[in-house]
């Protein structure tokens, strides 16, 4: 990986890093902030890739003109017309008016959508196949709709096996700590592509026959080296498999007991040898939880019960992973409730529609907290669930 100016021969970096963002797509959080990112490719007729998100448009143009170095770009290049890749496409027009823009159409029917811009003698539309000479750099244009709007593209340039991606093989975080690319990368893909797997897996069928040197995409670090190990992590997110063996154990608590029950649970487990991910669904970071899901093999879901059904904590992780595809994996659970227990039969209805779900026996069932009475069942469960 490397997030420098100079990518390959005539291709620049030009993103911006936004440090202030709190959540992305206000839903995420981004405590290390997001990049948009942004590509100048310097040939005969120079290109722009993309822009930048509105909140950052000052900081993007300053670094543009540097990388344009006094040059009037030919093209800008719209991939992906989510906002925060197009929201500074207007000033960059106002700035260049005789620049032209390269999309499909539904980029240009987006686009419409969101700003009050005519575009009607500027742009270039393009479709799959398509082909943009810029002299010894030329472009290559696959559709890749529902990765992960419709509009979005790819573009392929020759003669330095570079895949521009739009948000595939993107990620949060700015790529300059310490986090790594598969963790950050697989929270992004699973919570923001996660439902598309089929699309993505198209995808990566028509890029299979590119040799590919350098993957550029919209969010995080470029791509330079073992890119074999990317395409694999995003076949296996695509096609719903487990990267690893191991036991996500995720929990829903109103007082604590709940949350008591669980950590033991997971303690036992660990006792196995077997790596163990605890999430507190009330309280910590919902999208690492379900990146984890998706990641290991089976879950254990602990929560007590709420309106006769279950504490909302959990229905809202079950509802987001069931619109992430999530499917393949075996379940286990625990509910707590004092007098009427109901949240195993609403956790149970609730992953009913998942794909190939095995669920682990017995279902336990605590009163209020884990005891000496309730605790062979918990282990009984424990054992099944790692067996």
């Amino acid at each position: 990986m490397k997030q420098q100016n100079l990518i390959a021969d005539g291709i620049l970096y030009a993103g911006v890093a936004d440090h202030d963002i709190d959540m992305f797509e206000s839903q995420y959080p981004v405590p290390a902030g997001i990049t948009y990112n942004s590509y100048v490719i310097v040939d005969e007729q120079t290109a722009i890739m993309d822009t930048a998100d509105a909140r950052k448009s000052d900081e993007w143009l300053a670094t543009v003109r540097t990388a344009l170095d006094g040059r009037v770009p030919d093209y800008l290049v719209v991939l992906h017309v989510e906002p925060d890749h197009s929201g500074s496409i207007a000033r960059l027009l106002n700035e260049f008016p005789d620049m032209r823009i390269v999309g499909n159409s539904k980029t240009f029917m987006f686009l419409s959508q969101f700003y009050d811009i005519d575009l009607s003698e500027r742009k270039v539309e393009v479709k799959e196949g398509s082909m943009l000479s810029l002299g010894r750099h030329t472009l290559h244009f696959l559709t890749a709709a529902m990765v992960h709007w419709p509009e979005v593209m790819v573009a392929y340039e020759f003669l330095t096996h570079t895949l521009f991606s739009a948000d595939a093989f993107g990620t949060f975080g700015t790529g300059s700590i310490s986090e790594t690319w598969d963790d950050e990368a697989r929270r992004y893909f699973i919570n923001i592509v996660g439902k598309y797997g089929q699309q993505t897996q198209m995808l990566l069928k028509k890029a299979a026959s590119l040799q590919i040197s350098n993957i550029c995409p919209l969010h995080g670090p470029v791509l330079t080296d073992n890119i074999e190990h990317y395409v694999d992590l995003y076949n296996t997110w695509s096609t719903y498999r487990p990267e690893a063996p191991g036991i996500v154990v995720a929990y829903a608590s109103i007082h604590g007991n709940t949350a008591a029950a669980a950590l033991e649970a997971a303690h036992l487990i660990e006792d196995k040898g077997i790596t163990v991910a605890v999430h507190d669904l009330a309280r910590g970071d919902i999208s690492a939880a379900i990146a984890d899901a998706f990641r290991y093999d089976r879950m254990l879901l602990c929560a007590a019960s709420y309106d006769a059904s279950v504490f909302p904590p959990m229905e809202k992780f079950l509802i987001h992973l069931k619109n992430k595809n999530f499917q393949g994996r075996t379940i286990g659970i625990v509910e707590n409730g004092t007098w009427g227990p109901t949240a195993a039969k609403t956790i149970k209805a609730l992953i009913e529609p998942l794909k190939n779900i095995t669920l682990a026996e017995p279902v336990v069932t605590i009163k209020s907290r884990l005891t000496d009475t309730t605790r062979p069942a918990l282990q009984q469960l424990i054992d099944a669930l790692t067996a």
